[in-house]
């Protein structure tokens, strides 16, 4: 596979699932796609609730949310992945798919996170992940349409996802 950052669509990358399974994530192909670094012990962690919501309303028009856990801001995602996806049962009823834990950012970052953050700067120009639950909101076609800062809740990109699955 090409680097990531060469790489114009979502669909040419390939990441681990929480077994530790590769996926490529042709599998989204036509979908749009909402991809959230996601913690359990974060400020931000009672998005998945919302995020949940709005995976169920739209899931069946072609919508799909994954989560990649990630422990690289404050140690929020200290646990291993069969512990973030019990916690993420348990506590929010989480259907979407999440992801084996990964780095956002760095040497070790993932390649899915090296093209996304490639594609959409955050504020000020700033390529690198600032927090846990940035997203990012992927088209059917496999390019990026926007990328939003963790204090965006799910209810406030509704609208873009919308718009994107009547595109």
């Amino acid at each position: 596979m090409s680097s990531s950052a060469a790489t114009t669509s979502f669909f040419a990358l390939k990441a681990q699932d929480k077994k530790h399974e590769e996926i490529s994530m042709s599998t989204f192909e036509n979908k749009v796609i909402l991809v959230v670094n996601v913690a359990s012990k974060c400020g931000f962690t009672k998005q998945y609730a919302g995020l949940e919501d709005l995976y169920k309303k739209y899931k069946d028009q072609g919508f799909v949310i994954i989560g990649f856990p990630c422990n690289q801001f404050g140690g929020q995602e200290p646990g291993n992945e069969e512990e973030i996806n019990s916690f993420c049962q348990i506590n929010f009823g989480v259907t979407f798919p999440l992801m084996a834990k990964i780095d956002v950012n760095g040497e070790k970052e993932d390649p899915v996170y090296t093209f996304l953050k490639s594609q959409k700067s955050g504020l000020l120009g700033m390529t690198r992940i600032k927090w846990n639950f940035e997203k990012f909101l992927i088209a059917k076609n496999g390019s990026v349409f926007q990328r939003y800062s963790s204090i965006s809740t799910p209810e406030s990109i509704e609208a873009d996802v919308v718009r994107l699955l009547n595109a």
